[in-house]
């Protein structure tokens, strides 16, 4: 992982970690499913897609973020829109 992808996934694990609804700590991984790992519904998804672009300076089509069910997209998604921008 390059360390521009790193310091993005950090960042993407804090901006996570604050939708994550449990008592037990969950670890945020690249293969992480949203809904199935880390327990978001799609309310929480449509709040963490604007978190993240508001965080990360882009923003990301609704067909897009509507196809996003893991951490790895998002990441993947970033790395594309910064090499874009």
């Amino acid at each position: 992982m390059s360390e521009q992808k790193v310091e993005n996934f950090e960042k993407l694990k804090e901006i996570i970690s604050d939708f994550v609804k449990s008592d037990k700590k969950i670890e945020i991984k690249e293969d992480s499913n949203l809904e199935k790992d880390l327990g978001l519904d799609s309310l929480d998804s449509v709040e963490l897609v604007m978190a993240i672009e508001d965080s990360f300076g882009l923003e990301i089509p609704q067909e897009v973020s509507q196809k996003i069910t893991n951490v790895k997209q998002i990441l993947d998604y970033i790395s594309q829109a910064k090499k874009a921008g």
